[in-house]
């Protein structure tokens, strides 16, 4: 009997210590959240289970931070660590004070990370100790086969005097997008071969120090660029995935129009932003106004066909960015609104704006949408509730802002400025192709292709400022500065680029994550009233019960062992 219960113990041993190496090899979860919000996608499994070398991420918020980014530090860390469970030895993380210097060296993380264009975000926050301004980097870098890739993690929205205004639903959408920012930025440093993509040129496109943000820091590192010319061109090539048009001023013939169109039928993607009119902040700093014209780029009929027209008007908007006046004739300077140059706050209604922040624009077109039968339209972007339009041609004076605007005109709300165009395209020249466009095809071994058998993708933007950049004592600004606030309260980086990013990898779209991209989590808040009611209520029950719960569970094993072992 006494042998019996030695073996006994060491069998119970045996079995512990087997349950834990088993615990420790395989590893299941249940995700109980309704919006599964800790569960990943097969797309991104599949990417961390096709992993050879190892990823390092670093993420840049460790620190005393106000609850908000408490919160989306710890989201960040359980979303890393649900990766960690796929990928296994493949990937390590880290938090980090960007404080700090990095590995070897005396520069700061935060120097390092505002060199490479991610900028801080101000916050104001309530500390124990008072009142306190901090810059916060909510930025991570992924690094994989010495490659590295940045991203927000957070885009802030701007408030008065410059200050990050966070809400709980900005917490709420920065961590539904965290597994997909996570898995992308992984898929494209694990890619090899990036997409082939067209910037067109020779109907007056910039190509100057106004495209370096765009080129340098979006464009090469993500994608294999070629610059078209479609006036030399004689067939856009189907082996580029998109072309890109970007602040045309030269009217477009129509063989440059049929090269487009038949590139679409194709099933080629295009990406357009467009100046419908002439309006240019350099004539209005040495005029002080310039006349708002039509530029006749003779793509309207183009546009129309697919489900869009660009409106000779400008939108002008009570939401928008500043610039400095001379308001009192006297030589200083207030930063006031300036209606031309609107700014835009998503919707999101789409992965391409989801949880994306201010957008901002220069003097820009308004679109309607046409109908064109299995065509589905999608406003991205769009004014505020307080905006209107005005029709070329237009005066635009510098002097406008010396008396505040007449808030009764600004009735008109979510004027669209940016739509996708998703569906079976019908050409343009579908009956009605001269012997001279057909030849222009025959000659270089083209068939006409009517109407496309696939569906395909258009975004159309009523601003070719938006992705350009802005120059800064002979320096490239990034994508989204204004010049005219720099050093000021107000200066802030507005998310052109990151939206520019997500019409891109949208179009595009190889890496199969839109479904990560797609996640909602749904924002569940407490009823303070309920709260107030049932707070002494609920205080007894969490109190009480696992004590009362402790002591039931100790009588009952007493009296059980009493009974076993009374003689």
């Amino acid at each position: 009997m006494k042998n019996l219960k030695k073996w006994g113990w060491l069998f119970t041993i045996l079995v512990l210590v087997l349950v834990n190496w088993g615990a420790s090899v395989f590893h299941s979860r249940i995700d109980l959240t309704n919006d599964k919000r800790f569960t990943l996608t097969p797309a991104t499994k599949q990417l961390l289970g096709s992993l050879d070398e190892e990823v390092e991420i670093k993420v840049f918020l460790k620190g005393e931070f106000p609850a908000a980014f408490r919160r989306l530090a710890n989201s960040t860390r359980e979303t890393l660590q649900e990766f960690k469970e796929v990928a296994g030895k493949h990937l390590v993380f880290s938090f980090v004070n960007p404080a700090d210097n990095m590995e070897g060296t005396r520069v700061s993380w935060a120097d390092t990370l505002t060199a490479m264009g991610l900028y801080p975000i101000n916050l104001k926050s309530q500390l124990a100790q008072g009142e306190q301004q901090q810059l916060v980097f909510p930025i991570a870098l992924v690094k994989y086969n010495d490659k590295v890739d940045a991203f927000r993690l957070f885009n802030g929205v701007q408030g008065p005097g410059g200050n990050e205004m966070i809400s709980h639903q900005d917490i709420n959408n920065a961590e539904a997008m965290m597994e997909y920012q996570f898995a992308n930025s992984i898929y494209k440093l694990k890619e090899t071969q990036k997409p082939l993509i067209a910037y067109a040129t020779g109907n007056g496109e910039p190509e100057d120090a106004r495209t370096y943000d765009l080129v340098e820091n979006v464009l090469k590192p993500n994608y294999d660029l070629r610059v078209i010319n479609l006036q030399t061109l004689p067939v856009i090539e189907d082996t580029f995935k998109l072309v890109l048009i970007d602040k045309p001023s030269i009217p477009f013939n129509e063989f440059e129009k049929l090269k487009l169109d038949q590139y679409v039928m194709r099933g080629g993607r295009l990406l357009m932003f467009i100046d419908h009119l002439n309006a240019e902040m350099d004539s209005l700093r040495i005029k002080n106004e310039v006349i708002a014209y039509d530029r006749n780029l003779g793509l309207n009929d183009l546009l129309f066909k697919y489900g869009a027209r660009l409106n000779p008007s400008l939108v002008m908007d009570l939401q928008s960015d500043r610039l400095p006046f001379d308001v009192n004739g006297n030589g200083q300077y207030e930063f006031l609104s300036w209606n031309y140059f609107p700014v835009f706050v998503s919707k999101n209604n789409h992965p391409i704006n989801k949880n994306l922040g201010f957008v901002s624009g220069r003097f820009v077109n308004s679109i309607d949408t046409t109908e064109v039968e299995g065509v589905k339209k999608t406003i991205l972007l769009s004014s505020s509730q307080n905006s209107r339009t005005i029709s070329a041609p237009a005066l635009i004076s510098g002097k406008e802002n010396v008396n505040a605007p007449e808030d009764e005109k600004f009735k008109q709300e979510d004027i669209p400025v940016a739509v996708l165009l998703e569906g079976k395209f019908s050409s343009m020249f579908r009956n009605r192709l001269s012997t001279a466009l057909n030849d222009s095809l025959q000659k270089y071994g083209q068939e006409f292709i009517p109407r496309e058998t696939s569906s395909n993708k258009i975004i159309v933007v009523g601003d070719g400022d938006m992705i350009l950049n802005e120059i800064s004592q002979n320096q490239p600004l990034p994508m989204g500065m204004n010049p005219f606030t720099m050093g000021s309260q107000y200066e802030y980086r507005f998310a052109n680029r990151e939206f520019l990013e997500n019409c891109l990898e949208y179009l595009i779209n190889q890496s199969g994550l839109s479904e990560a991209k797609s996640k909602n989590f749904t924002l569940q808040l407490l009823n303070g009233k309920k709260i107030k009611e049932e707070e002494s209520k609920w205080q007894v029950i969490n109190i009480l019960v696992p004590v009362s719960a402790v002591i039931a569970f100790a009588l009952i094993f007493q009296f059980i062992r009493r009974r076993k072992y009374q003689v």
